[in-house]
């Protein structure tokens, strides 16, 4: 008969110790891991109409259908000097453009505004690349 060494029961009991904390943290883990962040539902975010830096910035609330941003259902039209500024949202709840695609914002406005800037009074050219 197969007699068990000290060794392999301490393996054992390390690797199923291992697992089974390995489980209780995973599950405290999602526990308190926040809920995803839905759009913002508030007025302020629903429609922007400013100028910043001479240049107009027009942000309104996607709707269903073809009307949202560049034509996905419920993200936000961003409109500069009333050109379409192509944006899109990250799965952490930040935001980019095809104007600034490796800086991250938190909402469109602050993304519009960084892309007034980094334009410096250039057109803002629609995203199939025609003037």
């Amino acid at each position: 008969m197969n007699k068990i060494t000290r060794r392999q029961a301490l393996t054992g009991t390390a690797a199923g110790a291992l697992t089974a904390f390995g489980i209780a943290a995973t599950a405290a883990n999602a526990a308190q891991a926040p809920a995803a962040k839905p759009l913002d539902q508030s007025p302020a975010a629903t429609a922007t109409d400013e100028v910043y830096q001479g240049r107009r910035i027009q942000i309104t609330r996607g709707g269903g259908g073809h009307h949202g941003g560049h034509h996905s259902p419920g993200l936000p039209t961003v409109r500069i000097d009333g050109r379409e500024l192509h944006v899109m949202r990250n799965a952490d709840g930040s935001w980019i453009s095809v104007v600034n695609h490796y800086e991250t914002y938190a909402d469109p406005r602050s993304l519009a505004r960084a892309a007034v800037r980094e334009l410096q009074g250039a057109a803002l050219v629609p995203f199939g690349g025609a003037a």
